[in-house]
């Protein structure tokens, strides 16, 4: 029913840029392309953001507050986006969260997506309202006829929609079937679904299939990506667990999967305040050369070597560097060893000693400072490093 993957456009990420990719290109020079292939899929819009058609990863997040507030959840969007979210969602479970949801459309900075389960008239709702993204779950929004009462009301917006496919919560019909495995049962949801849009000419739509698994996540989406290779992709693993734990299921399945060129858009999701979701994606997509934001921090484990407590000195960096957008890379390294010679790439950085550091830039020594003034003279670096650029 499907072409296979290896019909699919690859490319060694010829994407649209961003206002930041451009930044990077026009103020430091730098490239964000990257030799990882990346399938290329249906763009498709929401709001002001692409998702697919060769365009960079998207990030998002979701809201946690109660969205009949309309001020604490815009509070909390407007937090998502400083953190780096792209497109953020919000759920609507009542029509008095769909009221505060209208406002929270009208005043955010990025654009909307309103998770809907459940009730179909609320996904209307939502769109009437301003949504530029609907989620709807496959496994509980209702009969065809609801669907496709939904499919016109965004069709007649220009409102996409997310197919949100969940282990958890499959069509009873095939969460049933005993001779299917569970990403059998994940991907055989979502080309029904996929079929059934398509079918009546509505093709502005993104697919997910989560699970908490990351094998069952790696299983799915490969398939996904084989047999549907023309939607755009959201990653996702769901109910990953706390900070740490989700930290390393996500970075470990939507890690594996972007480095194949699976992925249009991703969501950490962490039990956790949700602006520690966007910093863990963009460190993803940062390691794996796909987008940039902000400076790099390159920092050794420390050894026998190193004579200076190094790991406050690490985290201050990190910290007082948190709200930079240039693409740095700022090295604070424990001794000579790892010092201007392994970290010979960075922008800048430090080599530390017993009493004092050296200053050193892409493997040049340009200075030697105090201990105690390590930080403040690292900084002050950066600072006229950019303000140079």
């Amino acid at each position: 029913m499907w072409a296979s993957r290896s019909l699919r456009c690859c490319l060694s990420i010829c994407f649209v840029p961003t206002s930041f990719d451009l930044f990077c290109r026009g103020v430091f020079g730098l490239s964000l392309s990257h030799p990882l292939p990346r399938d290329l899929t249906r763009p498709v819009h929401v709001g002001g953001v692409q998702i697919g058609g060769g365009a960079p990863v998207v990030v998002q997040s979701m809201t946690c507050t109660d969205t009949a507030d309309a001020q604490a959840t815009l509070a909390q969007v407007c937090a998502l986006a400083q953190a780096g979210c792209d497109i953020v969602r919000v759920s609507v479970p009542t029509e008095a969260a769909l009221e505060g949801f209208r406002t929270i459309c009208a005043e955010s900075p990025v654009p909307i997506v309103a998770d809907i389960h459940f009730n179909h008239k609320l996904a209307i709702g939502a769109v009437e309202a301003g949504a530029a993204k609907l989620r709807i779950n496959p496994g509980n929004i209702g009969d065809w006829a609801k669907v496709d009462a939904v499919i016109d009301a965004a069709g007649a917006a220009g409102c996409a929609i997310r197919i949100g496919v969940n282990a958890g919560s499959l069509e009873q019909d095939i969460a049933e079937r005993e001779d299917l495995t569970q990403p059998e049962k994940l991907v055989m949801s979502s080309e029904r679904f996929v079929k059934h849009f398509e079918d009546r000419g509505f093709t502005n739509i993104v697919l997910s299939a989560k699970a908490h698994s990351v094998q069952t996540t790696l299983d799915t989406y490969r398939a996904l990506s084989r047999e549907i290779p023309h939607v755009p992709l959201h990653l996702g693993v769901t109910e990953a667990g706390t900070k740490l734990q989700g930290t390393i299921k996500s970075s470990v399945g939507l890690g594996i999967l972007l480095s194949e060129g699976i992925g249009d858009t991703m969501r950490v999701s962490l039990t956790a305040d949700p602006v520690e979701e966007p910093p863990v994606a963009w460190g993803i997509l940062q390691s794996l050369g796909l987008r940039r934001r902000g400076p790099e921090i390159v920092s050794c484990p420390t050894c026998a070597r190193c004579q200076v407590n190094l790991i406050p000195i690490a985290e201050e960096v990190t910290e007082r560097l948190k709200n930079y957008s240039a693409p740095l890379s700022i090295a604070v390294m424990g001794c000579a060893v790892n010092g201007p010679g392994e970290a010979s790439d960075a922008d800048l950085g430090v080599a530390c000693g017993r009493g004092q550091a050296l200053l050193f830039s892409h493997g040049q020594i340009i200075g030697k400072v105090a201990e105690d003034q390590i930080v403040d003279a690292l900084m002050a670096e950066v600072d006229k490093l950019i303000e140079e650029k």
